[in-house]
């Protein structure tokens, strides 16, 4: 069993350093806008602040994972604290689901009971929204955030912001102009869309993470041939399960091989495939010399969809 994990610190505090001013700036003027949203009547605002609120936990989940990445794991809790980010995404994925639902509940009783509207309340604050976002979004881009997933997702989170800005600006620019407020729910309900399609993706991940799901990228059936191809000595590949942890892909397999000159090298030679080719990391190998016997043996070739059967 193998581990090569290389961490390099100082990519990882400026990271959180971005992170930390973003999510400040996010999580400050998601409250503006609040605040804007009741004293203008706009609902349009109200619904940007549940989108910022989208990108302030966005935010503030992968700070959790840069500092939770971290902390060393113990006797008890043997990967740390890693779920906890998931947990999380999974709680707040259920929060944004419920807020975009009152703010289309809330818009279509506004079609039958227009409310007045301040657009001009509504312009200031929601121009000064788009230009946090623009801030935190530059803030996310310098550097290297191609190398930190949970910072590249918080970046999109705050590019799909910004159209919630831009949104409430079109909505309030109808309103000064043409004194039409039904523009505000319609907008709202648009930016609500954008909430609900950042927040139904989160559940997913997070429910799959939770479940213990092998990443949706992954497709097992297709490694196991691969892997066979590419090691002459590997007869068969079962057994496999593939999970995450955190943003850690975590897999075990058992492996029958031609017995081996160096068992030691044939280790390390399926080892390093799964790193180039599959980026994990972590893996435990079980390598046997007898054909696997058992139910669970072929059941994937015959049942592709049932690599998840625990029989351990």
């Amino acid at each position: 069993m193998a581990h090569s994990h290389s961490h390099s610190h100082l990519p990882a505090d400026a990271n959180a350093r971005r992170l930390l001013l973003a999510f400040s700036v996010t999580a400050l003027f998601m409250l503006v806008e609040v605040v804007g949203g009741l004293i203008s009547g706009s609902l349009a605002l109200l619904a940007d602040a549940g989108h910022m609120l989208t990108d302030a936990a966005a935010l503030f989940f992968a700070l959790l994972a840069v500092h939770f990445a971290h902390r060393p794991s113990g006797p008890r809790r043997t990967f740390g604290w890693l779920r906890l980010t998931t947990l999380a995404a999974f709680i707040n994925a259920i929060a944004l689901v419920l807020i975009t639902f009152f703010i289309v509940w809330e818009a279509i009783q506004r079609f039958y009971h227009p409310q007045p509207v301040a657009g001009m309340t509504m312009m200031v604050i929601a121009v000064m929204g788009l230009l946090a976002n623009i801030l935190a979004f530059w803030l996310l881009h310098r550097g290297n955030e191609e190398r930190n997933l949970n910072v590249r997702a918080a970046a999109l989170h705050v590019l799909g912001d910004l159209l919630g800005s831009v949104g409430a600006i079109v909505a309030a620019l109808i309103i000064m102009f043409t004194g039409w407020t039904p523009a505000d729910p319609i907008l709202s309900i648009l930016v609500s869309v954008l909430v609900l399609r950042s927040a139904w993706a989160l559940l997913r991940e997070s429910v799959n993470e939770l479940l213990e799901g092998a990443p949706v990228s992954m497709d097992i059936n297709a490694l196991k041939r691969h892997l066979r191809r590419a090691i002459t000595e590997v007869r068969d590949v079962h057994h496999v399960h593939v999970w995450l942890v955190g943003e850690k892909t975590l897999m075990t397999l058992h492996v029958q091989v031609i017995p081996p000159h160096d068992h030691d090298g044939l280790l390390r030679q399926i080892e390093h495939f799964l790193v180039d080719h599959y980026q994990i990391e972590h893996v435990t190998i079980q390598m046997e010399y007898q054909p696997c016997s058992g139910p669970d043996c072929h059941l994937s070739e015959t049942q592709p969809d049932h690599n998840h059967s625990h029989h351990h």
